[in-house]
């Protein structure tokens, strides 16, 4: 049986441990851009690779291209893949943030998720440029 006293000093102490309503409101504020943020460089939105990822992309092999000039295509392919695992990375530490308030994080776990979603999705991207399906010919146009 639970005495009076002890559902008071329950609900003192669980309140204490709570956060405040504007601790809440930040954490939601942060983790909401986290997770826009991460969602436009991730590969979940495929329509945004025209103003996020292939730029970022382009931009990280023109500067891999001014040490090593044969490098531009991998180094352009590297920049897609990092930007692809940034956005999956990002979307999910803002979700388990959100909705996991007890969990501890698994830095490990939720790379290795990333780093496996973006491969796969880069790779297909790659064949689909490689076997033509996709054409891309002012990108990687000889100069």
């Amino acid at each position: 049986m639970v005495r009076p006293i002890d559902k008071l000093m329950q609900n003192e102490t669980s309140t204490a441990t709570q956060p405040n309503r504007l601790q809440r409101y930040l954490r939601w504020g942060k983790d909401g851009a986290l997770m826009g943020i991460g969602y436009m460089l991730s590969p979940l939105s495929w329509w945004n690779d025209l103003f996020f990822n292939l730029p970022i992309a382009y931009g990280f092999g023109y500067v891999v291209r001014w040490f090593v000039p044969e490098w531009f295509l991998p180094a352009t392919v590297v920049g897609y893949w990092l930007s692809n695992v940034l956005g999956i990375v990002m979307m999910q530490f803002a979700a388990t943030d959100l909705l996991l308030d007890q969990r501890s994080p698994n830095l490990r776990r939720d790379l290795l998720i990333g780093f496996g979603t973006s491969t796969a999705y880069t790779l297909l991207v790659v064949a689909l440029i490689y076997f033509h399906v996709v054409e891309t010919p002012l990108l990687f146009s000889q100069r």
